[in-house]
């Protein structure tokens, strides 16, 4: 590894010198990734992270965190998923993510973003493609990109298209598609796929959807985007956790009247909920007596301290790296599968190279099927190989993305990514 300095104040570590070279992947030996960077903001004192795990045709793509405590290696663990949905939804770009250690409610927050952006602009002009992720919503980091003239956090791709302009149109329509319940398309994607991944579940067992409940870890973009479809699917949502705590109902909660009452953090206005819903603890969530348990907030949240105490029988990750190894062989041995995060909350990762290739447009209809039905078969294989022979949901695929990453390379190494 050589540690190298450049005149935009990072330092990073890499596994090669130079430029990306072209090709269809590229990554470290043994799983390394292929560039961890650091940078420190000059303002703040800040700490930002971008690691790149694997470049496909020179493209990597994952979004960008922000919130106070985030550490390189976090940002490692989710570039190395990122490497991992791309693979297995046999996407043509590589993984990577960035993540600042900032807290996003400071008032100072965009301006550090927007550094952040400036610095990385290298990366972002020609091989990172980015989005939002925890602290980072998607119109923020679009009115960042538009100041810094590099027009919308897809740029990296949209700039290899044939035709950026119509590209570009196509991508914005797509993100601003509106939905049933006053939404756009980009903001829910995300959260439909992850509520597709619980449905699979049920599914799986052959559950009824009306007598299946759900326990669902933080209400922002993803996880209320996935309680909106449960409960449009008839699945009980009975228990949320926001910031201030756990809101429990085991009839289910009103998941739409619970959603007009958030701020922009996600937090849920507690003086208008109703008086019958219970007021718990925030990590009463871990041990709602639910179907499915649905961490949708931060990394690391099901530990082998709370481990025990989950009661649900299957977990699917909407958060990335919601479960750390131990607790996940614990749960496995308690008979607990989890649905790993490269799949389960992978739907908007895909949905934006869909869009980016033009294999979907603006009709959430579209947008919907597809991802509906892609999610389902997954999480299907997952579950047969749990239900049938035991191997946790995590091995086979991680087994799925191998062979999909092996058969890109064999079919096509010098074939660049063609984007319409």
């Amino acid at each position: 590894m050589t540690t190298m300095h450049d005149p935009w104040g990072h330092t990073s570590t890499a596994n090669r010198t130079g430029a990306p070279e072209p090709g269809v992947e590229q990554t470290a030996r043994r799983g390394e990734p292929l560039l961890r960077l650091t940078w420190t903001d000059p303002v703040t004192g800040a700490h930002g992270y971008l690691v790149v795990h694997t470049l496909v045709s020179g493209l990597a793509t994952g979004g960008t965190r922000m919130r106070k405590g985030c550490t390189m290696s976090e940002v490692e663990d989710l570039a190395r998923g990122m490497s991992a949905k791309t693979a297995t939804f046999e996407l043509p770009v590589g993984g990577a993510k960035g993540g600042i250690d900032f807290d996003p409610k400071d008032p100072a927050a965009v301006g550090v973003l927007e550094r952040f952006c400036q610095a990385m602009r290298p990366w972002l002009d020609a091989h990172w493609v980015t989005a939002e992720d925890l602290g980072v919503p998607q119109h923020l980091i679009d009115e960042v990109f538009e100041r810094l003239g590099l027009g919308q956090s897809y740029h990296a791709a949209i700039s290899r298209s044939a035709q950026p302009e119509r590209t570009l149109r196509r991508v914005t329509a797509g993100l601003n598609a509106p939905v049933p319940g006053g939404l756009l398309l980009g903001d829910v994607i995300g959260g439909y796929g992850v509520a597709q991944a619980c449905l699979g579940a049920a599914y799986a067992w052959g559950w009824d959807t009306d007598q299946t409940t759900v326990a669902m870890q933080g209400i922002g973009t993803m996880g209320g985007g996935a309680a909106w479809y449960l409960h449009e699917a008839g699945i009980r949502v009975v228990a949320v956790a926001d910031a201030a705590g756990t809101l429990y109902h085991p009839e289910g909660l009103d998941i739409p009247a619970l959603l007009d009452l958030r701020d922009s953090f996600g937090e849920i206005d507690r003086s208008q909920v109703p008086e019958d819903v219970q007021r718990l603890p925030r990590n009463a969530v871990i041990s709602t007596d639910a179907d499915i348990l649905v961490p949708a907030a931060i990394s690391y949240a099901i530990t082998p301290e709370n481990e025990a105490d989950v009661k649900a029988k299957v977990i699917v990750e909407a958060a990335n790296a919601a479960t750390i190894p131990e607790a996940e062989a614990t749960l496995a041995a308690r008979g607990i599968p989890v649905i790993p995060d490269f799949i389960a909350n992978a739907g908007a990762a895909a949905w934006a190279w869909w869009l980016l290739l033009g294999q979907v447009g603006a009709d959430p209809a579209d947008s919907f099927l597809r991802l509906r039905t892609e999610m389902q078969s997954r999480v299907s294989l997952l579950l047969a190989q749990w239900i049938v022979d035991g191997v946790p949901p995590r091995e086979t695929g991680e087994g799925l993305a191998d062979s999909n990453r092996q058969a890109l390379i064999a079919s096509g190494e010098q074939t660049p990514i063609v984007i319409p």
